[in-house]
């Protein structure tokens, strides 16, 4: 194998090739030809992707594998690592968009040679987005303002070729003080760090030697851009990336950054200059993976500070490609935009902004910091409202976010409902309503952003202006129980419903189980007119919540509407429910007749797809990650309408936006492929069109050789799924061409058919009779309780 050859673990063979890593570990123990690992460990092998490739496509198992696969697995495999590949590949698409002529130079050259030019163009890109380098290699011994650093020695020829072959490194702040001022009238000021201020989040210019063994996946990343935009390519590796290390970052999702950007715009009783003034600056303190600042984007000046210096290069580099490309001055020479500020550093402890008056700040802070500094900022000029307790970190990043904003500022952040209630923040909870800084508290639905099992909180602060009058009110709004979208006008009983339950949220909850256009219209309604809406928003009097506990829970204080909707709604439940459970005792199966075990000649889901009888697919799509509806695992399961999102003004993190969704037919079968369970679904005309979700495989027979509800039926039985399932420690896989089916002819299949197609509306109508009585009985409990209904 090549020195530095590319690298792929069995999971990476199993998207590359649209099956489950089970079908993965069997071809390794049936076929003696499949490649030998050359590398990880004996529970998790990698193997060479070149070699994988030529296998598969020998198997016919993989035709061609799509552009954005090889450089993913490019990535993935990367001798230095996917962080230090996605550095390589940033740089390269900056210069991709920024200078595309010098780009198609470099790449007319050999690898060594490209490889060897590659640091001074890249450098020159990255002083452009970023700001000047600090070693003297662009001739100036001047302090880095912006955050470009690289080290380098001349080559013969002419070339700045970075000589250290140290890794990249970017120093983290240990120190509160910092001789770094910005402000937001002069974001490009120059700075002068000293060994404990922040720094600049330092994105290394790669050495001709770091580069080389990159250079095929760079000409690869070029090529993805070519057709998708350098922004989106980064955006999929870096979603890619972020969705194979789940537990290593806290993700903001696009939706809910989206809402908190538009939630920063003054309300409608704001007045008229502060409307009008258009922002111009916007930090995030606690930037992550840029996701807030990159949903402000526009023309506003972006700042950041990031405590991990790897993850803070990452986002730099994704604030820049997002960013708009160069613009033609008035001479008629391309010049670039102005790039994001980026700085790493621990915020509370040691501020990279300490003179910044920001027009607004975004934030998803850290929750439940004990070790946030407590005992050594216990002084700090920050804390203007109390010093904060050694639990109530929130609080601490609450004050720090308005002594960053200008007079009259706005943030928002993203903060756990504990915050909103603890004792031991109450004082500090009630200094920000003397002093109007805190001006709403919003719940969100449970699954809105990580963790995702409890309901989060938005905090919208204004900073207090001198002269100006405290806002003598606050709002509080609840959108966890807000109804989900109406279900189809067709859908009555023994028919497919919207699958929402009582409450908006579909049952067994989940990420974005309920209805993000609803959320998103019911809270920015709720901020611009600050209105009492019953069960959803009230203004509350200042006065009415300065008692002992100052708690702010929106749920404390907003009266719930009855789930029935009052005696009047209950009756409308009663009266579907009874003729539901009329038309369930209508669809009962018939008595089965007794008879013995068939014995029938079997065949394989694979077998029929080896002969052309059906084709299979695996989904990729996401909720909100594509324009179409998806059909997610959930939906199968529950038999639930496909989730309707929008999609993001931006790619989801996941990077799923990036893959060409499969598109629901009349007549596929779709089954989940995780947990155990027998399910599958047969797609009708209202669920064609939707894309295929994740963890689903979708089985496309033929329809004059193989019946769908036939297929779906016999992929249901339980003796079925046994033998079709592998199992780990924790779940089981199904693969799915393992599953059996008797081999009959279409005729008699249409039989079978037909039974299970009864069956199947039997089982909807059980599911609905289920839901409306769960809603009855609900609703009667709080009727009696509340005393909208009587006992007699």
């Amino acid at each position: 194998m090549p020195e530095n050859a590319t690298e792929v673990t069995a999971a990476g063979i199993a998207r590359l090739a649209g099956v489950g890593r089970a079908a993965v570990s069997n071809w390794r123990r049936r076929y003696a030809d499949f490649p030998q690992p050359v590398g990880g460990t004996g529970t998790s092998p990698s193997f060479a992707l070149s070699e994988v490739e030529q296998w598969l496509r020998e198997q016919g198992k993989l035709a061609e594998v799509p552009l954005r696969e090889r450089v993913w697995q490019a990535v993935a495999g990367h001798p230095a690592g996917a962080g230090r590949a996605l550095v390589h590949v940033g740089c390269a698409l900056l210069l991709v968009r920024d200078r595309p002529t010098a780009w198609l130079e470099l790449a007319g050259a050999p690898d060594e040679r490209m490889a060897a030019l590659l640091p001074q163009a890249m450098d020159h890109v990255l002083t452009a987005r970023l700001g000047p380098g600090a070693d003297g290699v662009h001739g100036s011994s001047a302090p880095e303002p912006a955050g470009v650093h690289t080290t380098g020695a001349r080559e013969p020829g002419g070339a700045d070729v970075a000589g250290s072959p140290e890794p990249a490194r970017v120093h983290t702040a240990s120190s509160p003080e910092s001789a770094c001022v910005h402000t937001a009238s002069s974001p490009e000021s120059a700075c002068v760090h000293t060994a404990s201020s922040p720094e600049s989040a330092r994105v290394h210019t790669p050495t001709a030697q770091d580069l080389l063994p990159s250079v095929p996946l760079l000409r690869a990343a070029a090529e993805l851009a070519a057709g998708i935009g350098a922004g989106q390519t980064f955006e999929f590796l870096l979603g890619r990336q972020l969705d194979a290390n789940p537990r290593q970052y806290t993700l903001t999702p696009p939706q809910l950054a989206e809402l908190m950007v538009d939630l920063a715009e003054p309300p409608k009783d704001a007045d008229r200059a502060a409307r009008e003034q258009p922002v111009r600056s916007v930090l995030d303190p606690a930037a992550g993976t840029g996701a807030l600042l990159r949903a402000a984007g526009g023309h506003a000046v972006l700042y950041a500070q990031e405590a991990d210096p790897a993850l803070a290069a990452l986002t730099a580099l994704r604030l820049a490609l997002a960013a708009e490309g160069p613009r033609r001055a008035a001479d008629g020479t391309q010049r670039p935009a102005p790039g994001p500020t980026v700085r790493t550093g621990d915020t509370l402890r040691a501020d990279a902004f300490p003179e910044l008056a920001a027009d607004t700040v975004l934030c998803h802070p850290p929750f439940n910091e004990r070790n946030w500094g407590h005992d050594e900022l216990a002084y700090d000029p920050r804390w203007e409202y109390g010093l904060p307790a050694r639990t109530e970190s929130e609080l601490a990043w609450v004050q720090h976010v308005l002594a960053r904003l200008r007079d009259g500022g706005t943030a928002v952040l993203l903060m756990p409902p504990a915050a909103a209630s603890r004792r031991s923040g109450r004082r500090i909870r009630a200094g920000l309503l003397r002093r109007g800084a805190l001006r709403a508290v919003i719940a969100l639905p449970a699954g809105a952003a990580p963790p995702y099992g409890i309901p989060l909180h938005l905090w919208i602060l204004c900073k207090p202006e001198p002269g100006v009058r405290p806002a003598a009110d606050l709002l509080l709004a609840d959108t966890s129980d807000l109804p989900g979208p109406a279900p189809d006008a067709s859908a009555g009983a023994g028919r497919r419903p919207g699958g929402k339950a009582a409450g908006g949220k579909t049952p067994g909850g989940g990420r974005e189980r309920f209805d993000w256009p609803a959320v998103r219209s019911a809270v920015l309604d709720a901020w611009r007119d600050r209105a009492d809406v019953e069960g959803v928003s009230r203004v509350v009097p200042v006065i009415e919540l300065l008692d002992d506990d100052v708690d702010l829970a929106p749920a404390r204080h907003l009266p719930r509407p009855a789930s029935g909707g009052g005696a009047s709604g209950l009756g409308e439940v009663r009266e579907r429910l009874t003729e539901t459970l009329r038309l369930t005792t209508e669809l009962v199966p018939p008595a089965a007749a007794p008879a013995e075990p068939a014995h029938r000649p079997l065949t394989t889901v694979g077998e029929l797809a080896r002969a052309g009888a059906l084709f299979l697919h695996s989904g990729t799509a996401v909720p909100g990650s594509t324009a179409a509806r998806v059909l997610t695992e959930h939906d199968v399961l529950t038999g639930a309408a496909p989730t309707t999102l929008p999609p993001p003004g931006q790619e989801a993190p996941g990077g799923a936006a990036a893959d060409e969704p499969v598109l629901l037919e009349p007549g596929d079968v779709v089954v989940p492929v995780l947990g155990g369970g027998t399910a599958a679904r047969v797609v009708d005309a209202s669920t064609a069109g939707a894309a295929l979700g994740r963890n689903l495989q979708l089985l496309r027979p033929d329809p004059a050789a193989v019946d769908p509800w036939f297929l779906a039926g016999f992929l249901r039985g339980t003796a079925n799924h046994r033998q079709a399932s592998s199992y780990a420690s924790t779940a089981a896989r199904l693969d799915a061409r393992r599953l059996h089916l008797p081999r009959m002819p279409l005729a008699e299949q249409q039989r079978y058919g037909e039974r299970f197609r009864e069956l199947a509306a039997f089982e909807e109508a059980l599911r609905t009779a289920g839901r409306l009585g769960g809603r009855l009985v609900q609703g009667m409990y709080d009727g009696l309780t509340d005393g909208t209904v009587t006992p007699g």
